[in-house]
């Protein structure tokens, strides 16, 4: 599915077609055919198509922007997925949906663990969503409303589903400019509290809308007691900064682009999302790990591994970071490495994450093609900054980027809750090798089973490293 052309599949936390399982194709043949398009706020755009079974992804893209009335850059902006509880898939121009159905429970085997009761009836529904593709740079340069609200509807659906894990300091003001967005402006007295109130899960992730249950809580004031983010929300929404003057559609534009920016500050903004497990380290006399769910994020700047329970980073690497590799042999299980540098105990150390994962190959393809056009657009870059400086986002200054510093941050890496194999590399390596990265894999692996470990790697340990 995806690779060096350009395609990108992956499956992570529940998407919306969890919410409402649907198909896209009510039938097919040579006549007209009725395909439902799903947008990220579960609109539903239905397309009448001719010769449904062989229309490819790209004239099916053009059919939906004419139908939305999108300008050009949608072109770049947006693709189409298709998508379902178990699977998700970015398709190239080339591919034909309707094939790609055809092939979903073939997909759902290579690329899921998912039990074949649920690959049975598991089916795939067409969405119009976010290209992975889509520089950020580029994003920022768009001003037409109906594009930035899409792009809008489905950062806040990432933020809510806690796919962009966020400091609940964020969470807020995000949550303010939705409720900017669906309230209106902000107004003193109990209606608008009340207001906020009903739809706080529209506003907030799950985990800042729930109420403290305990036998304390139960013995306090019997007034109304507000949730986690509640009263942060409220602030948050006052000191939203509202234009005196100017159309409503104008005004929401800017709310739209303000949300997205904020959004931007998030390194893993859009990912495609893929799921895996990790090792834990080793606790307790016996040295039991096991395993944790984690999610691998990975987008145009780098790749971002988040725990799926506790929804914050647990490594977060940029391409000039890391080395990859995917293994996948016989009976074994499909894993991706990710190599970066680390520290044991005051000797700098070269470090290797396992991802065990069914989509190992998916990320290692993703990974490759975003740095094959990161090179490609280099030279690009360069050129635009030279012609017209101010066409290029500037670098985000202390104060922007005061919060991702925070070790309490959610984006922050936590690799002492990461069990890797750490070596002392003697070679000089390019950081984005996956070839050097296959050599150490050589080394290290092959080093346990054999009397021999190779001149140019030191094994430091092979166990899993102690959180401190």
């Amino acid at each position: 599915m995806e690779g060096s052309e350009g395609g990108e599949g992956g499956s992570g936390p529940p998407g919306p077609a969890e919410r409402s399982h649907r198909s896209s194709v009510s039938s097919v043949g040579a006549r007209a055919a009725d395909v439902l398009v799903y947008l990220m706020d579960d609109t539903v755009v239905p397309l009448a198509v001719e010769n449904v079974a062989s229309i490819t992804a790209q004239d099916l893209h053009r059919t939906i922007r004419e139908a939305l009335q999108l300008p050009d850059i949608a072109v770049e902006a947006f693709a189409l997925w298709l998508i379902s509880p178990l699977l998700e898939v970015q398709l190239k121009p080339k591919h034909q949906p309707y094939k790609v159905c055809r092939q979903w429970p073939d997909l759902l085997f290579r690329f899921t663990d998912a039990p074949e009761d649920d690959m049975a009836v598991d089916e795939p529904s067409l969405q119009f969503r976010r290209n992975v593709f889509f520089p950020k740079r580029k994003e920022l340069q768009v001003n037409n409303e109906d594009i930035l609200r899409l792009l809008y509807e489905e950062a806040k659906f990432n933020v809510l589903e806690v796919r962009y894990p966020c400091d609940v300091e964020d969470c807020e003001k995000l949550g303010a400019l939705v409720c900017r967005l669906e309230l209106g402006p902000y107004r003193q007295g109990q209606q608008m509290a009340c207001a906020v109130k009903e739809k706080l899960d529209s506003f907030l992730p799950a985990h800042l809308c729930k109420r403290p249950h305990s036998l304390f809580t139960a013995f306090r004031s019997r007034g109304p007691q507000l949730v986690p983010g509640e009263q942060g929300l409220l602030s948050a929404y006052q000191e939203v900064k509202e234009e005196a003057e100017g159309p409503e559609a104008e005004l929401l534009t800017r709310h739209y682009r303000a949300y997205l920016l904020k959004c931007h500050e998030l390194p893993y903004y859009g990912c495609a999302f893929f799921c895996g497990e990790v090792d834990k380290p080793a606790q307790g006399f016996l040295h039991r790990g096991g395993r944790k769910a984690v999610t691998v994020a990975i987008n145009l700047e780098g790749v971002h591994v988040i725990d799926t329970k506790e929804k914050h980073v647990l490594l977060g690497l940029r391409f000039q970071e890391l080395s990859w590799d995917y293994t996948c042999s016989g009976d074994e299980e499909p894993i991706l490495w990710l190599e970066f540098d680390g520290e044991s105990e005051g000797t700098p150390v070269n470090r290797l994450l396992k991802v065990y994962s069914k989509q190992a190959e998916l990320m290692s393809g993703l990974i490759e093609y975003c740095i094959e056009l990161s090179l490609a657009k280099e030279p690009t870059l360069a050129q635009e900054t030279k012609v017209s400086p101010a066409a290029s986002p500037q670098p985000p200054t202390a104060s922007q980027r005061h919060k991702l510093q925070r070790q309490s941050s959610v984006v922050c890496s936590r690799t002492q809750h990461l069990a890797t194999i750490d070596y002392v590399d003697d070679g000089t390596l390019h950081p984005w090798s996956g070839a050097c990265c296959s050599w150490i894999l050589r080394c290290v692996l092959e080093s346990p089973s054999h009397s021999q470990t190779p001149a140019a790697v030191t094994l430091v340990s092979t166990e899993p490293m102690e959180g401190k």
